[in-house]
């Protein structure tokens, strides 16, 4: 069934509008950020700021240790996303290859527990981390984000879907489970890999909660509990919050104008 010229446009419309509403919200940070604080809370809301200016992100730099929050996100992004990709891995395979007693009941219980919600486990997580001396540390902000029984379930599957055949060939080739699985396996679920990377690196760089319960000092803070101590008894610095905001989200931004003043924030540190 073919549809009409008048069908198509109206499809090409709602699209066109469904774009706009997604990208107005970034639009808007961005020209925030080039406001004054002034400009930022008036009303009606002035849609240009008269006299743009990088006031917002040289405030951002100078007035708080963006540097060090910036850092611990990727420092944190980074072991979250290769640690527990490759821990996932390894469980899917062995919920999806090797044979054992128990396997699926284990399995079912570990699913069982995205039926939970995570808010939950915050308390008994930092009690352990409390415990064991960690902190304010990044061992304590990463340990409990080092298995994700979600991306074990999706690789998983994508295990699954790869013919027992090769597997059988390499065992009578005389390699163990180890070999295969770094060698034969893994190269044939990558796109399941790079979806696991992409939405665990999304969700560690945009994670408030836990690094919020974990540290107080505030050169152990990550990027988005840095942005939201910006938000205070005496006000939001809209501007400040904006611009972190832009850099957080537009890393390119960051390598263009951020790095090389953190470089010099860095070595100024050092030198004192």
């Amino acid at each position: 069934m073919f549809m009409t010229k008048r069908e198509k446009w109206l499809i090409y419309g709602l699209m066109i509008l469904a774009t706009l509403v997604t990208v107005v919200p970034f639009l808007w940070m961005i020209i925030t950020s080039f406001k004054t604080q002034a400009e930022s809370i008036a009303f009606p809301p002035i849609l240009l700021p008269a006299n743009p200016g990088f006031q917002a992100y040289d405030k951002i730099l100078h007035e708080m240790p963006f540097g060090s929050f910036y850092f611990n996100s990727i420092v944190y992004t980074l072991i979250i996303v290769i640690l527990q990709t490759l821990i996932a891995a390894m469980a899917a395979y062995g919920f999806s290859r090797l044979r054992f007693k128990g396997r699926d009941l284990l399995f079912m219980l570990c699913i069982s527990i995205l039926m939970v919600p995570g808010q939950i486990f915050l308390i008994p997580q930092f009690l352990t981390i409390e415990k064991i001396g960690l902190l304010n540390s990044i061992p304590g902000l990463v340990l409990p984000g080092l298995f994700s029984i979600y991306s074990a379930f999706l690789l998983r599957q994508f295990f699954l879907s790869v013919p027992k055949e090769l597997e059988e060939a390499a065992i009578m080739d005389g390699y163990n489970h180890l070999t295969i699985f770094f060698k034969i396996m893994l190269p044939l679920i990558k796109p399941g890999l790079i979806a696991c990377v992409i939405i665990n690196g999304l969700w560690s760089w945009n994670n408030l909660m836990w690094p919020l319960i974990v540290n107080t000092s505030m050169d152990k803070m990550t990027l988005p509990v840095g942005l939201a101590s910006l938000s205070g008894r005496a006000g939001v610095e809209y501007p400040m919050l904006m611009a972190g905001g832009v850099a957080r989200d537009y890393p390119h931004v960051v390598t263009l104008y951020f790095l090389p003043a953190l470089f010099h924030s860095w070595h100024r540190r050092c030198r004192n």
